[in-house]
């Protein structure tokens, strides 16, 4: 494929590279753990980065929030994106439900404007990719109780796995308990309620797998 990017260009994608990675040289110093080249954008916000561990050439785009706090931590792994105003949310902002946390694998990215509600675990695996506005959901309100209110019962966390080598649309919904296995295409807008196999593709809001790769 033949490179078609202007001189002047490149040096604009360099610049805005540049201030991308002095401000990660000064933040990774915070975070518990960070292998190599950590890339920040303006506006972004990183709590409790102590429960943070990052590979290689990590990317947190501009306005994307990060919060760290957590039982198990977030871990991103080598040459991870998360996009342009990802929210990635384990617990309450005031230290109240604490949640179990994040990890995401090699080569993984996270689209624009994605929410990451990790309060159960969410492991991602290398190879991912999510389009833009995907949103995963990794606990579900007791409700069983008529007696009381619904918010006073608390939630049950089962947890969100996505095996290697996926693709995600965007704007799809994963609900908690669900896996989808390797290799796996969910098309846009789909909400996702149950186990998906490995290899297979779907395309409509009800789940239904209307062929395997």
């Amino acid at each position: 494929m033949v490179n078609n990017i202007s001189k002047k260009d490149k040096l604009i994608i360099l610049f805005y590279a540049g201030l991308k990675v002095i401000r990660g040289f000064f933040k990774k110093f915070y975070l518990k753990k960070s292998k190599g080249l950590l890339l920040i954008g303006k506006h972004v916000q990183i709590t409790h980065a102590k429960h943070i561990i990052c590979g290689k050439s990590v990317k947190f785009e501009d306005y994307s929030e990060i919060h760290g706090l957590c039982e198990d931590g977030l871990v991103f792994g080598n040459n991870v994106t998360i996009g342009r105003g990802v929210m990635i949310r384990p617990s309450s902002y005031y230290g109240g439900d604490l949640g179990k946390g994040l990890i995401i694998g090699d080569n993984s990215s996270i689209g624009p404007h994605g929410y990451i509600g990790c309060s159960g675990k969410i492991v991602i695996g290398n190879n991912v990719m999510f389009g833009p506005k995907c949103s995963l959901f990794a606990e579900n309100h007791n409700f069983s109780d008529t007696e009381t209110t619904i918010k006073s019962q608390g939630v049950n966390q089962k947890g969100i796995t996505i095996e290697d080598d996926c693709w995600i649309g965007s704007n799809v919904i994963i609900l908690d308990g669900v896996t989808i296995g390797r290799g796996s295409v969910i098309g846009a807008g789909t909400l996702i309620t149950k186990d998906i196999p490995a290899g297979s593709i779907v395309i409509d809001k009800r789940n239904r797998i209307i062929k395997t790769r």
